[in-house]
C-alpha cells in the first residue's frame, strides 16, 4: 500500500514514460507534486524502488522504469496531468487516513491476550515515509489497550529514548486523529513521512518535539501535520 505522495510520483513517472519514453526530471517531479526541495522526491523514489514499483537503471542519468502498479488501482483509473492539473483519485494506506476511515486489521482478543495488528515501521529520529503494510500481530495483554481501535509500530531511531522508547521496540498506538498538549503521538507530515515525537500546539501551529537533545524540535504551520493516533504502551523483547 502506498501513501498519497508515493502514487502521486508513480502515476506521474508512469504517464510521462508512455507519452515521451523519458522519465521527468527532479524539478519537474518536484513541481508536479507541489513539494518544496527535491529531497522529498528523492525518498519518494527510494520508497518506491524498495517497494518494487520502479527500478532506477545504472550508468544512465535519469533513468528509470516503472516495473508495476499497485494492485488496488482499478484498470483505467485517470494518471496525473502535467502541472496545473495534476489531481489523480488515491487510494491511501491505513496510516495515510484519518482515524474514521480504512482500518487497521481489529484486534482479535484470546485467552494469551489481544492480537494486535503491525503495520510497519515508524520513526523515533529523522522521519521516514509512512509504511502502511499489516506485516504481522503481537499478542499483548488486554489491559495495555483500554477502548478503541489499536495498532502496533516497530521504532527505529534514538530521539524519543528520554521518554523510554528505544530502536527496537514496539510501540502501541490507539488510532485517533486528535490528541492533546503533550501527548506522545504518529504524526504523518506533508502526506508522505511518519514520525514518532511529542506534540506541543503553539496556537495554530504544530511542534514534534524529541526526547532526546541531539534532535531539534520541528515547528510546522497549519495542515501540515496529521496526527494518526496516540501511544498507549510499549513492547520490549530482551
Amino acid at each position: 500500500m502506498l501513501t498519497r505522495k508515493q502514487y502521486e510520483l508513480l502515476m506521474f513517472i508512469h504517464e510521462r514514460l508512455k507519452e515521451t519514453g523519458v522519465p521527468p526530471s527532479f524539478d519537474e517531479m518536484k513541481d508536479a507534486l507541489d513539494l518544496r526541495s527535491k529531497s522529498g522526491i528523492h525518498r519518494l523514489i527510494t520508497a518506491l524502488e524498495e517497494r518494487g514499483f520502479i527500478r532506477r537503471l545504472p550508468n544512465r542519468a535519469r533513468a528509470m522504469e516503472v516495473v508495476r502498479l499497485p494492485d488496488s488501482i482499478a484498470p483505467g483509473l485517470g494518471a496525473p496531468r502535467q502541472r496545473g492539473s495534476f489531481s489523480p483519485e488515491v487510494i491511501e494506506g491505513s496510516l495515510g487516513k484519518s482515524a474514521s476511515e480504512a482500518p487497521a486489521p481489529a484486534p482479535v482478543t484470546t485467552s494469551a491476550g489481544a492480537e494486535v495488528p503491525v503495520m510497519g515501521r515508524i520513526a523515533a529520529g529523522v522521519p521516514i515515509e509512512a509504511i502502511q503494510t499489516h506485516s504481522h500481530s503481537i499478542t499483548v495483554p488486554q489491559e495495555l489497550l483500554g477502548k478503541g481501535e489499536h495498532y502496533a509500530l516497530e521504532v527505529r531511531g534514538d530521539s524519543m529514548i528520554e521518554a523510554g522508547i528505544l530502536d527496537g521496540d514496539t510501540v502501541l498506538i490507539r488510532r485517533t486523529d486528535s490528541a492533546d498538549s503533550g501527548d506522545i503521538v504518529v504524526a504523518l507530515v506533508d502526506d508522505e513521512e511518519a514520525t514518532l515525537k511529542r506534540l506541543r500546539k503553539k496556537g495554530a501551529s504544530i511542534a514534534l518535539e524529541a526526547a532526546n537533545p541531539a534532535y531539534e524540535t520541528r515547528i510546522f504551520g497549519p495542515g501540515r501535520v496529521r496526527v494518526q493516533g496516540r501511544l498507549v504502551a510499549l513492547v520490549r523483547q530482551y
